[in-house]
Protein backbone atom coordinates (compact mmCIF):
# COMPACT_ATOMS: atom_id res chain seq x y z
CA UNK A 1 0.00 0.00 0.00
CA UNK A 2 1.40 3.07 -1.05
CA UNK A 3 0.13 5.34 2.25
CA UNK A 4 0.32 8.85 2.89
CA UNK A 5 3.75 10.53 3.33
CA UNK A 6 5.15 13.79 5.06
CA UNK A 7 8.76 14.65 2.95
CA UNK A 8 9.76 16.74 5.63
CA UNK A 9 9.51 16.99 9.37
CA UNK A 10 11.18 19.12 11.70
CA UNK A 11 9.03 18.81 15.44
CA UNK A 12 12.47 20.64 17.18
CA UNK A 13 11.77 23.91 15.15
CA UNK A 14 9.19 25.64 16.89
CA UNK A 15 7.69 28.12 14.25
CA UNK A 16 6.94 24.56 12.27
CA UNK A 17 5.75 22.89 15.17
CA UNK A 18 3.39 25.70 16.27
CA UNK A 19 2.00 26.27 12.42
CA UNK A 20 1.93 22.76 11.26
CA UNK A 21 3.58 19.61 13.21
CA UNK A 22 1.68 19.94 16.56
CA UNK A 23 -2.14 19.25 14.80
CA UNK A 24 -0.27 16.44 12.25
CA UNK A 25 0.99 15.08 15.64
CA UNK A 26 -1.39 14.96 18.13
CA UNK A 27 -3.93 13.22 15.33
CA UNK A 28 -1.43 10.59 14.36
CA UNK A 29 -0.99 9.73 18.47
CA UNK A 30 -4.82 9.42 18.80
CA UNK A 31 -5.27 6.99 16.56
CA UNK A 32 -2.14 5.27 17.13
CA UNK A 33 -3.33 5.11 20.92
CA UNK A 34 -6.52 3.17 19.34
CA UNK A 35 -4.43 0.38 17.73
CA UNK A 36 -1.76 0.05 20.17
CA UNK A 37 -5.37 -0.28 22.96
CA UNK A 38 -6.90 -3.26 21.27
CA UNK A 39 -3.55 -4.63 20.94
CA UNK A 40 -2.90 -4.79 24.30
CA UNK A 41 -6.21 -6.29 24.88
CA UNK A 42 -5.76 -8.63 22.44
CA UNK A 43 -2.07 -9.47 24.50
CA UNK A 44 -3.16 -9.91 27.14
CA UNK A 45 -6.44 -11.52 26.45
CA UNK A 46 -5.41 -15.02 27.73
CA UNK A 47 -5.89 -13.32 30.98
CA UNK A 48 -9.43 -13.43 31.07
CA UNK A 49 -10.04 -16.46 28.92
CA UNK A 50 -8.19 -18.33 32.02
CA UNK A 51 -11.18 -17.02 34.23
CA UNK A 52 -13.50 -19.05 32.04
CA UNK A 53 -11.33 -21.99 32.11
CA UNK A 54 -13.35 -24.35 34.88
CA UNK A 55 -12.09 -28.00 35.90
CA UNK A 56 -13.79 -29.19 32.86
CA UNK A 57 -11.35 -28.01 30.88
CA UNK A 58 -8.71 -30.17 32.64
CA UNK A 59 -6.07 -27.51 32.85
CA UNK A 60 -4.49 -26.34 36.43
CA UNK A 61 -3.28 -23.19 37.64
CA UNK A 62 0.59 -24.35 36.89
CA UNK A 63 -0.70 -24.91 33.22
CA UNK A 64 -2.52 -21.51 33.02
CA UNK A 65 0.00 -19.43 33.86
CA UNK A 66 2.28 -21.22 31.50
CA UNK A 67 -0.43 -20.43 28.99
CA UNK A 68 -0.04 -16.60 29.82
CA UNK A 69 3.89 -16.89 30.04
CA UNK A 70 3.89 -17.81 26.50
CA UNK A 71 1.87 -15.13 25.38
CA UNK A 72 4.28 -12.57 27.44
CA UNK A 73 7.00 -14.39 26.01
CA UNK A 74 5.95 -13.93 22.12
CA UNK A 75 4.83 -10.67 22.69
CA UNK A 76 8.70 -9.32 24.02
CA UNK A 77 10.33 -11.43 20.97
CA UNK A 78 7.51 -9.50 18.29
CA UNK A 79 8.70 -5.64 19.33
CA UNK A 80 12.33 -6.14 17.85
CA UNK A 81 11.09 -6.84 13.96
CA UNK A 82 7.77 -4.53 14.85
CA UNK A 83 9.80 -1.71 15.82
CA UNK A 84 12.20 -1.58 12.74
CA UNK A 85 9.01 -2.63 10.62
CA UNK A 86 8.09 1.72 11.22
CA UNK A 87 11.12 2.91 8.89
CA UNK A 88 10.99 0.07 6.39
CA UNK A 89 7.15 0.37 5.56
CA UNK A 90 5.87 3.93 7.12
CA UNK A 91 3.94 4.41 10.63
CA UNK A 92 0.76 4.89 9.01
CA UNK A 93 1.12 1.37 6.41
CA UNK A 94 2.97 -0.99 9.41
CA UNK A 95 -0.37 0.69 11.92
CA UNK A 96 -2.73 -0.90 9.59
CA UNK A 97 -1.62 -4.30 8.72
CA UNK A 98 -0.68 -4.59 12.86
CA UNK A 99 -4.23 -3.53 13.59
CA UNK A 100 -5.94 -6.64 10.74
CA UNK A 101 -3.08 -9.14 11.98
CA UNK A 102 -4.82 -9.06 15.80
CA UNK A 103 -8.14 -10.69 13.81
CA UNK A 104 -5.59 -13.85 13.60
CA UNK A 105 -5.16 -14.65 17.23
CA UNK A 106 -9.21 -13.51 17.76
CA UNK A 107 -10.77 -15.60 15.40
CA UNK A 108 -8.49 -18.67 16.47
CA UNK A 109 -9.44 -17.88 19.81
CA UNK A 110 -13.42 -17.87 18.93
CA UNK A 111 -12.42 -21.71 16.96
CA UNK A 112 -10.78 -23.37 19.81
CA UNK A 113 -12.53 -21.59 22.91
CA UNK A 114 -14.12 -24.91 24.63
CA UNK A 115 -13.90 -27.72 26.79
CA UNK A 116 -12.30 -30.67 25.08
CA UNK A 117 -9.60 -28.76 23.00
CA UNK A 118 -6.08 -29.91 23.54
CA UNK A 119 -3.91 -28.30 26.19
CA UNK A 120 -1.07 -27.93 22.99
CA UNK A 121 -3.93 -25.92 20.83
CA UNK A 122 -4.76 -23.98 23.66
CA UNK A 123 -0.58 -23.13 23.83
CA UNK A 124 -0.35 -22.52 20.12
CA UNK A 125 -3.81 -19.96 20.37
CA UNK A 126 -2.29 -18.10 23.13
CA UNK A 127 1.21 -17.99 21.44
CA UNK A 128 -0.50 -16.06 18.48
CA UNK A 129 -1.98 -13.24 20.67
CA UNK A 130 1.72 -12.22 21.41
CA UNK A 131 1.27 -10.32 17.98
CA UNK A 132 -1.01 -8.07 20.00
CA UNK A 133 2.60 -6.57 22.29
CA UNK A 134 4.33 -5.66 19.60
CA UNK A 135 1.62 -3.06 18.58
CA UNK A 136 3.41 -0.77 21.74
CA UNK A 137 6.84 -1.09 19.73
CA UNK A 138 5.76 0.31 16.91
CA UNK A 139 3.29 2.81 18.01
CA UNK A 140 5.75 4.25 20.53
CA UNK A 141 8.67 4.13 17.77
CA UNK A 142 6.75 6.07 15.80
CA UNK A 143 4.93 8.48 17.62
CA UNK A 144 8.45 9.42 19.09
CA UNK A 145 9.55 10.08 16.10
CA UNK A 146 6.60 12.67 15.53
CA UNK A 147 7.12 14.89 18.49
CA UNK A 148 10.24 17.29 19.72
CA UNK A 149 11.70 16.50 22.83
CA UNK A 150 10.41 18.79 25.45
CA UNK A 151 6.82 17.20 24.32
CA UNK A 152 8.21 13.32 24.53
CA UNK A 153 7.51 12.58 27.93
CA UNK A 154 3.92 13.54 28.03
CA UNK A 155 3.61 12.19 24.52
CA UNK A 156 5.27 8.74 24.86
CA UNK A 157 3.05 8.39 28.03
CA UNK A 158 -0.02 9.16 26.84
CA UNK A 159 0.41 6.71 23.68
CA UNK A 160 1.50 4.05 26.11
CA UNK A 161 -1.32 4.71 28.50
CA UNK A 162 -3.65 4.32 26.25
CA UNK A 163 -2.54 1.20 24.47
CA UNK A 164 -2.05 0.17 28.72
CA UNK A 165 -5.68 0.62 29.25
CA UNK A 166 -6.39 -1.96 26.99
CA UNK A 167 -5.33 -4.41 29.83
CA UNK A 168 -8.15 -3.10 32.67
CA UNK A 169 -10.74 -3.04 29.46
CA UNK A 170 -10.38 -6.54 28.27
CA UNK A 171 -10.65 -7.59 31.99
CA UNK A 172 -13.57 -5.53 32.41
CA UNK A 173 -14.91 -6.87 29.54
CA UNK A 174 -14.59 -10.69 30.93
CA UNK A 175 -16.26 -9.30 34.02
CA UNK A 176 -19.38 -7.82 32.37
CA UNK A 177 -19.41 -11.24 30.09
CA UNK A 178 -18.94 -13.80 33.14
CA UNK A 179 -21.28 -11.49 35.45
CA UNK A 180 -24.15 -11.75 33.11
CA UNK A 181 -24.27 -14.70 31.19
CA UNK A 182 -21.92 -16.83 33.31
CA UNK A 183 -18.21 -18.11 33.09
CA UNK A 184 -19.57 -20.84 30.06
CA UNK A 185 -19.59 -18.07 27.51
CA UNK A 186 -15.62 -16.97 26.75
CA UNK A 187 -16.49 -16.33 23.06
CA UNK A 188 -18.57 -13.22 23.51
CA UNK A 189 -15.82 -11.64 24.40
CA UNK A 190 -14.08 -12.81 21.22
CA UNK A 191 -17.35 -11.54 19.14
CA UNK A 192 -16.39 -7.59 20.86
CA UNK A 193 -13.19 -7.40 19.74
CA UNK A 194 -13.58 -8.75 16.51
CA UNK A 195 -15.45 -5.38 14.89
CA UNK A 196 -13.24 -3.25 17.31
CA UNK A 197 -9.60 -5.02 15.51
CA UNK A 198 -11.35 -3.67 12.46
CA UNK A 199 -12.59 -0.53 13.33
CA UNK A 200 -8.84 0.44 14.36
CA UNK A 201 -7.31 -0.49 11.20
CA UNK A 202 -9.53 1.81 9.00
CA UNK A 203 -9.46 4.40 10.81
CA UNK A 204 -5.35 4.04 10.90
CA UNK A 205 -5.56 4.40 7.21
CA UNK A 206 -8.21 6.93 7.05
CA UNK A 207 -5.77 9.62 9.33
CA UNK A 208 -2.77 8.49 10.08
CA UNK A 209 0.52 9.56 8.22
CA UNK A 210 3.58 7.90 7.06
CA UNK A 211 7.28 10.00 7.98
CA UNK A 212 9.41 10.01 4.92
CA UNK A 213 12.86 11.26 7.41
CA UNK A 214 12.12 8.01 9.03
CA UNK A 215 14.67 6.20 7.23
CA UNK A 216 15.38 2.64 7.70
CA UNK A 217 18.39 2.42 9.31
CA UNK A 218 20.25 -0.35 10.26
CA UNK A 219 23.43 1.57 11.84
CA UNK A 220 21.15 3.04 14.04
CA UNK A 221 20.29 -0.76 15.37
CA UNK A 222 23.27 -1.57 15.79
CA UNK A 223 24.90 1.63 17.48
CA UNK A 224 21.89 1.19 20.01
CA UNK A 225 23.17 -2.14 20.25
CA UNK A 226 26.45 -1.57 21.59
CA UNK A 227 25.09 1.15 23.67
CA UNK A 228 24.82 0.49 27.44
CA UNK A 229 22.70 2.95 28.09
CA UNK A 230 20.53 0.64 26.23
CA UNK A 231 20.52 -2.74 28.03
CA UNK A 232 20.80 -0.03 31.42
CA UNK A 233 17.73 0.89 30.22
CA UNK A 234 16.13 -2.54 29.55
CA UNK A 235 16.90 -3.71 32.89
CA UNK A 236 14.87 -0.46 34.66
CA UNK A 237 12.32 -0.92 32.40
CA UNK A 238 11.87 -4.61 33.23
CA UNK A 239 11.77 -3.66 36.79
CA UNK A 240 8.47 -1.21 35.72
CA UNK A 241 6.69 -2.29 32.57
CA UNK A 242 7.88 -6.08 33.16
CA UNK A 243 6.15 -5.63 36.41
CA UNK A 244 3.21 -4.13 35.04
CA UNK A 245 2.48 -6.70 32.14
CA UNK A 246 3.54 -9.43 34.26
CA UNK A 247 1.06 -8.41 36.79
CA UNK A 248 -1.76 -7.71 34.59
CA UNK A 249 -1.27 -11.23 32.96
CA UNK A 250 -0.92 -13.05 36.79
CA UNK A 251 -3.26 -10.53 39.05
CA UNK A 252 -6.24 -13.07 38.25
CA UNK A 253 -4.89 -16.65 38.57
CA UNK A 254 -3.37 -15.18 42.10
CA UNK A 255 -6.74 -14.14 43.43
CA UNK A 256 -8.16 -17.44 42.45
CA UNK A 257 -5.06 -19.95 43.66
CA UNK A 258 -4.24 -18.48 46.57
CA UNK A 259 -7.38 -16.28 47.79
CA UNK A 260 -9.62 -18.95 46.72
CA UNK A 261 -12.12 -16.49 44.01
CA UNK A 262 -14.30 -17.27 42.11
CA UNK A 263 -13.53 -16.52 38.25
CA UNK A 264 -16.42 -13.36 38.72
CA UNK A 265 -14.86 -12.76 42.36
CA UNK A 266 -11.47 -12.21 40.71
CA UNK A 267 -12.77 -10.45 37.65
CA UNK A 268 -14.26 -7.91 40.08
CA UNK A 269 -10.86 -7.23 41.60
CA UNK A 270 -8.39 -7.89 38.39
CA UNK A 271 -9.44 -4.93 36.52
CA UNK A 272 -8.58 -1.61 38.83
CA UNK A 273 -4.98 -2.15 39.46
CA UNK A 274 -3.90 -2.47 35.26
CA UNK A 275 -6.74 0.34 34.80
CA UNK A 276 -4.75 3.00 37.55
CA UNK A 277 -1.15 1.78 36.63
CA UNK A 278 -2.42 3.05 33.03
CA UNK A 279 -3.70 5.90 33.66
CA UNK A 280 -0.56 7.08 35.94
CA UNK A 281 1.88 6.45 32.81
CA UNK A 282 1.17 9.61 31.19
CA UNK A 283 1.22 10.96 34.49
CA UNK A 284 5.07 9.50 35.10
CA UNK A 285 5.91 10.77 31.57
CA UNK A 286 4.33 14.50 32.25
CA UNK A 287 6.92 14.92 36.06
CA UNK A 288 9.60 13.53 34.12
CA UNK A 289 9.11 16.38 31.75
CA UNK A 290 8.98 18.22 34.52
CA UNK A 291 11.43 17.19 37.35
CA UNK A 292 13.79 15.14 35.04
CA UNK A 293 13.08 10.91 34.31
CA UNK A 294 16.01 9.72 36.59
CA UNK A 295 14.42 11.21 39.74
CA UNK A 296 10.87 10.21 38.81
CA UNK A 297 11.93 6.41 38.33
CA UNK A 298 14.32 6.08 41.25
CA UNK A 299 11.16 7.58 43.35
CA UNK A 300 9.17 5.08 41.85
CA UNK A 301 11.13 2.50 42.62
CA UNK A 302 11.23 3.14 46.03
CA UNK A 303 8.06 3.38 46.91
CA UNK A 304 7.49 -0.40 44.18
CA UNK A 305 9.49 -1.77 46.83
CA UNK A 306 7.74 -0.54 49.60
CA UNK A 307 4.29 -1.47 48.28
CA UNK A 308 5.63 -4.92 47.50
CA UNK A 309 6.65 -5.24 51.46
CA UNK A 310 3.05 -4.69 51.96
CA UNK A 311 1.72 -7.44 49.62
CA UNK A 312 4.34 -10.03 51.17
CA UNK A 313 2.90 -9.18 54.59
CA UNK A 314 -0.54 -9.45 53.27
CA UNK A 315 0.30 -12.53 51.99
CA UNK A 316 1.58 -13.93 54.75
CA UNK A 317 -1.13 -13.14 56.64
CA UNK A 318 -3.89 -14.45 54.44
CA UNK A 319 -5.45 -10.67 54.26
CA UNK A 320 -7.23 -9.90 51.03
CA UNK A 321 -7.82 -6.70 51.76
CA UNK A 322 -4.28 -5.75 52.45
CA UNK A 323 -3.26 -7.82 49.59
CA UNK A 324 -5.53 -5.70 47.00
CA UNK A 325 -4.40 -2.73 48.54
CA UNK A 326 -0.90 -3.10 47.90
CA UNK A 327 -1.54 -4.92 44.57
CA UNK A 328 -3.09 -2.14 43.48
CA UNK A 329 -0.37 0.02 44.64
CA UNK A 330 2.45 -1.78 42.45
CA UNK A 331 0.05 -1.23 39.43
CA UNK A 332 0.12 2.20 40.13
CA UNK A 333 3.47 2.80 40.71
CA UNK A 334 4.97 0.80 38.00
CA UNK A 335 2.94 2.47 35.59
CA UNK A 336 4.42 5.91 36.85
CA UNK A 337 7.72 4.30 36.33
CA UNK A 338 6.48 3.44 33.15
CA UNK A 339 6.06 7.46 31.73
CA UNK A 340 9.50 8.40 33.60
CA UNK A 341 11.81 5.73 32.00
CA UNK A 342 10.72 5.74 28.49
CA UNK A 343 11.04 9.17 29.09
CA UNK A 344 15.04 8.68 29.89
CA UNK A 345 15.62 7.13 26.43
CA UNK A 346 15.46 9.82 24.19
CA UNK A 347 16.54 12.48 26.99
CA UNK A 348 19.73 10.14 27.29
CA UNK A 349 20.60 9.67 23.94
CA UNK A 350 20.52 13.73 23.14
CA UNK A 351 22.64 14.35 26.40
CA UNK A 352 25.28 11.74 24.69
CA UNK A 353 24.51 14.37 21.24
CA UNK A 354 25.61 16.79 23.51
CA UNK A 355 28.07 15.83 25.18
CA UNK A 356 30.22 14.75 21.38
CA UNK A 357 29.25 18.98 20.62
CA UNK A 358 26.22 18.58 18.84
CA UNK A 359 23.43 20.98 19.21
CA UNK A 360 20.38 22.02 17.65
CA UNK A 361 18.69 20.19 14.81
CA UNK A 362 21.64 18.28 15.10
CA UNK A 363 22.00 17.14 18.30
CA UNK A 364 17.55 16.23 18.08
CA UNK A 365 18.39 14.13 15.22
CA UNK A 366 21.09 11.88 16.60
CA UNK A 367 18.79 11.81 19.47
CA UNK A 368 15.33 10.41 17.35
CA UNK A 369 17.64 8.14 15.45
CA UNK A 370 18.98 6.26 18.31
CA UNK A 371 16.53 6.66 20.41
CA UNK A 372 13.79 4.77 17.73
CA UNK A 373 16.25 2.20 17.65
CA UNK A 374 16.91 1.57 21.20
CA UNK A 375 13.06 1.15 21.92
CA UNK A 376 12.83 -2.11 20.41
CA UNK A 377 14.95 -3.72 22.41
CA UNK A 378 14.24 -1.91 25.57
CA UNK A 379 10.77 -2.79 24.82
CA UNK A 380 11.47 -6.30 24.07
CA UNK A 381 13.77 -6.84 27.04
CA UNK A 382 11.00 -5.07 29.46
CA UNK A 383 8.34 -7.46 28.16
CA UNK A 384 10.47 -10.35 28.97
CA UNK A 385 10.21 -9.24 32.88
CA UNK A 386 6.42 -9.60 32.27
CA UNK A 387 7.12 -13.44 31.05
CA UNK A 388 9.49 -13.85 34.47
CA UNK A 389 6.94 -12.42 36.87
CA UNK A 390 4.55 -15.31 35.62
CA UNK A 391 7.23 -17.53 35.64
CA UNK A 392 8.28 -17.08 39.52
CA UNK A 393 4.65 -17.12 40.29
CA UNK A 394 4.34 -20.47 38.58
CA UNK A 395 7.16 -21.59 39.95
CA UNK A 396 6.43 -20.74 43.77
CA UNK A 397 2.75 -21.42 43.50
CA UNK A 398 4.38 -25.34 42.98
CA UNK A 399 6.58 -25.12 45.64
CA UNK A 400 4.93 -23.40 48.33
CA UNK A 401 1.17 -22.92 47.21
CA UNK A 402 1.18 -19.56 47.72
CA UNK A 403 3.00 -16.68 45.94
CA UNK A 404 4.83 -15.02 48.45
CA UNK A 405 8.63 -16.39 47.28
CA UNK A 406 7.76 -14.66 44.30
CA UNK A 407 7.32 -11.14 45.88
CA UNK A 408 10.72 -11.53 47.91
CA UNK A 409 12.46 -12.11 44.15
CA UNK A 410 10.60 -8.99 43.03
CA UNK A 411 11.67 -7.05 46.21
CA UNK A 412 15.15 -8.00 45.55
CA UNK A 413 15.35 -7.05 41.98
CA UNK A 414 13.26 -3.26 42.44
CA UNK A 415 16.91 -3.15 44.95
CA UNK A 416 18.89 -3.47 42.28
CA UNK A 417 17.24 -1.47 39.88
CA UNK A 418 17.15 1.81 42.89
CA UNK A 419 20.60 1.48 43.08
CA UNK A 420 21.16 1.35 39.09
CA UNK A 421 19.67 3.82 38.82
CA UNK A 422 21.32 6.51 41.46
CA UNK A 423 24.91 5.04 39.98
CA UNK A 424 24.34 5.25 36.72
CA UNK A 425 21.89 8.61 36.64
CA UNK A 426 21.84 10.44 39.55
CA UNK A 427 25.09 9.76 41.64
CA UNK A 428 27.58 12.85 41.43
CA UNK A 429 30.18 13.06 38.64
CA UNK A 430 33.56 12.97 39.04
CA UNK A 431 35.07 16.10 37.38
CA UNK A 432 35.63 14.64 33.87
CA UNK A 433 32.50 13.97 32.89
CA UNK A 434 30.41 16.91 34.77
CA UNK A 435 28.71 17.96 31.35
CA UNK A 436 27.63 14.09 30.93
CA UNK A 437 26.17 13.53 33.89
CA UNK A 438 24.27 16.64 34.57
CA UNK A 439 22.39 16.11 31.42
CA UNK A 440 21.68 12.14 31.80
CA UNK A 441 20.05 13.98 35.82
CA UNK A 442 17.80 15.88 33.60
CA UNK A 443 16.60 13.03 31.63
Amino acid sequence: MAGRWIETWEPEDTAFWRETGERVARRNLWFSVLSEHIGFSVWTLWSVMVLFMGPEYGVDAAGKFFLISTATLVGALVRVPYTFAVARFGGRNWTVFSAVSLLVPALAALWVMEPGTSYGTFLAVAALTGIGGGNFASSMTNINAFFPLRKKGWALGLNAGGGNIGVPVVQLVGLLVIGTLGAAHPRVVLGVYIPLIVTAAVCAALYMDNLRPVANDTGAALLAARDRHTWIMAVLYVGTFGSFIGYSFAFGLVLQTQFGRTPLQAASLTFAGPLLGSLARPLGGRLADRYGGARVTLAAFAATAAATGVVIHASGAASLPVFLAGFTALFVLTGLGNGSTYKMIPGIFHAQALARGLDGEAAAAHGRRLSGAAMGLIGAVGALGGLAVNLAFRQSFQAYGTGTAAFWSFLAFYGVCSALTWAVYLRRPQATTVRTRLGYAEV
